[in-house]
């Protein structure tokens, strides 16, 4: 048997190749821990009668030395197992271990004390020497704790490396707050970690002094470049939601300019505690640039629209449809029919949902908003009290080249949802439109606008129940088709990095907000609006472009080289929210504005919008697109193969 132990430990340490491989052990059986405490407080007891002997102190007779030393040793031993002081990892020791060596060792002291004195009431003599059990103590306790420290320092000069044998990033965390100082605990602890904290970054010089987990406190007053490079400095770690994207914003083109990676991690409370804290740090994207700050929503608002309501989104499938949906299932209502034409993209969807929302009622229907006679067997199945309208086609090449599917999808499809919400007396009907609508110079934003002018019109027929209400915004960020996605692609495969003009600028807006500003416009309308979103400052995407490939951790033009490849068909170089002709109105949320334009009479674009939709089946083209600039007369084209319509 004792051999066996001894060749399963010979195993666990060895790897064959010559190689000691303790590192390679996961940690050290429970039994060893117990072996090397008890060697400890046996060295303890030897020393501490060592130093007693040369001071010339005589024991009590009542026991035998090897009698005394087995109680005190037995009693420590006990109360090991009783505070569990082997249960913690050793390399990866906490206060909670340190408090457990103190409980047994001030206690097995207590014990042994108690004894000692309780036989002396009874008989008169005692049987441990009081000095004795004190430097014991001591020692003891001295000797388990330094044990724990040494490896736990030995095993972070180790893991000093990464496992590829790299060293770690050296990395400052900013800030010096709870949650700052908790991160930095988590990251300690793990087992395989990336970094080495090399201080924190606070904004009062009164901490210039200060130290935190044994690292230096270094103020931000002082230059931070300076700092950077003194200290050879790789990242900057910061915690979600401590800083304004402005600060973000600067902290980061300092960084840049040093070639310093920023790294962004939740703050601890939203820290998934299934997986480990290296795999929740993320390089900072440009996504957490662009975005503003939090939408201060009306929920009780959007809660009334909502709660208890039976909703139809249709492009559900999609990246705007998709966020639609999770951010109407937070207000609780009845139904939500989610319809796409998209069928793998629909599927996937559900499987999502009803795992991580199983009790919501949601059904999914395979549709396409151009077939009139689909879409009735949807509205007879269903009772709808909200619409929210996201389907559609948006690639402005693409629709630019197929004038007659805008037509099919963005017109005609709207106009079916539009008739079978009112026979429905459907309650509100959300359609989601673009700023491409706005003095468009391409087909789908001629297309979008058309829709626009339609329902606006049919608002103000005599006898509609619905309230239709259009919002409209910008680009999306991380939308299907986003320009960002496809730079990280271009930026994964080696560049070159491809911008249609030096000077192109868009608005930009995330999800999660767009679809927030979707919610809120829709319970606030009236009937008849186009409400615009605040899209704060438009970005160059040059800049853009050049920022994406620093965050990278590259070069632009020595290692992703950018490429101008020229505007695209029916692609302008700024984008506008509002029409020359459309009145600014504000609203009682900051962040959304009210457009008014004069609607035309729907008598006369129904007719034109009939022989719209008939010239499109035929497929004719330059037809299409003539009538579109006649229903839409600020359309006039860029780029394009109808720029001649505008002569």
């Amino acid at each position: 048997m004792i051999q066996g132990l001894k060749n399963k430990l010979l195993k666990s340490i060895y790897t064959g190749d010559n190689q000691i491989g303790i590192t390679s052990i996961r940690y050290l059986p429970r039994w060893i821990v117990i072996g090397i405490d008890v060697l400890i407080i046996a060295f303890s007891l030897l020393m501490t009668h060592l130093i007693l002997e040369n001071l010339n102190i005589r024991y009590y007779n009542t026991l035998s030395l090897s009698q005394q030393f087995l109680i005190i040793l037995f009693t420590n031993i006990i109360f090991f197992f009783v505070f569990r002081t082997y249960s913690g990892l050793v390399r990866h020791s906490t206060f909670t271990d340190i408090a457990k060596l103190v409980l047994a060792s001030f206690t097995t002291l207590l014990l042994v004390t108690t004894l000692n004195y309780s036989f002396f009431f009874i008989t008169g003599k005692k049987l441990f020497l009081m000095p004795f059990l004190v430097f014991y103590t001591f020692f003891s306790f001295s000797f388990l704790l330094l044990f724990r420290l040494l490896v736990k320092q030995v095993y972070r000069a180790y893991k000093g490396k990464s496992q590829d044998g790299s060293f770690k990033k050296r990395i400052f965390i900013y800030g010096t707050d709870d949650q700052a100082i908790s991160i930095a605990e988590a990251l300690q602890t793990e087992t395989i970690n990336p970094f080495e904290i090399v201080g924190f970054l606070a904004h009062k010089k009164s901490y210039k002094s200060l130290r935190i987990l044994d690292k230096p406190v270094i103020p931000l007053k002082d230059n931070l470049i300076d700092k950077l490079q003194n200290y050879s400095i790789n990242g900057l770690m910061i915690i979600d939601d401590t800083l304004s994207i402005k600060e973000k914003n600067k902290l980061v083109d300092l960084c840049l300019k040093v070639n310093v990676q920023i790294y962004n991690v939740p703050r601890i409370e939203k820290l998934q505690q299934k997986k480990n804290i290296n795999s929740q740090i993320r390089a900072i994207e440009i996504e957490d640039l662009l975005n503003r700050e939090v939408i201060n929503l009306d929920n009780e608002n959007i809660r009334s629209t909502i709660e208890g309501q039976t909703i139809l989104i249709t492009g559900g499938a999609g990246s705007i449809g998709s966020e639609i949906v999770r951010q109407v299932i937070k207000y609780k209502p009845k139904q939500i029919v989610i319809l796409d034409q998209a069928e793998t993209p629909l599927y996937e969807l559900e499987l999502q949902l009803r795992e991580s929302y199983p009790t919501v009622n949601l059904v999914t229907e395979l549709a396409n908003i151009t077939n009139m006679y689909r879409l009735a067997l949807v509205f007879d199945q269903y009772d709808f009290d909200l619409i929210y309208h996201a389907a559609a086609y948006k690639h402005v090449p693409i629709i630019e080249r197929n004038p007659h599917e805008a037509i099919y999808v963005n017109l005609l499809g709207t106009m079916n949802l539009v008739k079978l919400a009112i026979s429905s007396s459907v309650k509100r009907f959300v359609m989601v439109s673009t700023d491409k609508a706005v003095n468009p110079t391409n087909v789908m934003g001629a297309s979008k606008r058309a829709a626009e002018m339609y329902v606006q019109s049919i608002q103000e027929e005599k006898g509609v129940p619905t309230k239709f209400i259009t919002t409209r915004f910008g680009n999306v960020l991380g939308s299907n088709g986003s320009v960002i996605p496809h730079f990280k692609r271009q930026i994964a495969n080696g560049g070159p990095v491809t911008v249609t003009h030096p000077d192109i600028i868009r608005y930009f807006m995330t999800i999660t907000e767009a679809c927030q500003l979707v919610l809120q416009a829709g319970s606030m309308g009236k009937g008849g609006e186009v409400f615009v979103f605040d899209m704060g400052k438009p970005v160059r995407i040059m800049d853009l472009a050049i920022r994406m490939i620093r965050l990278s951790g590259l070069k632009p033009e020595e290692d992703i080289r950018i490429k101008v490849t020229g505007l695209r068909p029916g692609e302008k170089l700024f984008e506008e929210l509002l029409a020359d002709t459309s009145i600014n109105l504000p609203t009682h949320h900051e962040k959304i504005m009210v457009a008014k334009d004069a609607p035309k009479p729907f008598k006369d674009l129904k007719i034109k919008y009939d022989r719209l939709v008939k010239t499109s089946l035929r497929g004719e083209q330059e037809k299409v697109v003539k009538l579109l600039k006649e229903i839409v007369p600020e359309f006039k084209s860029e780029n394009s193969i109808f720029e001649s319509l505008d002569s």
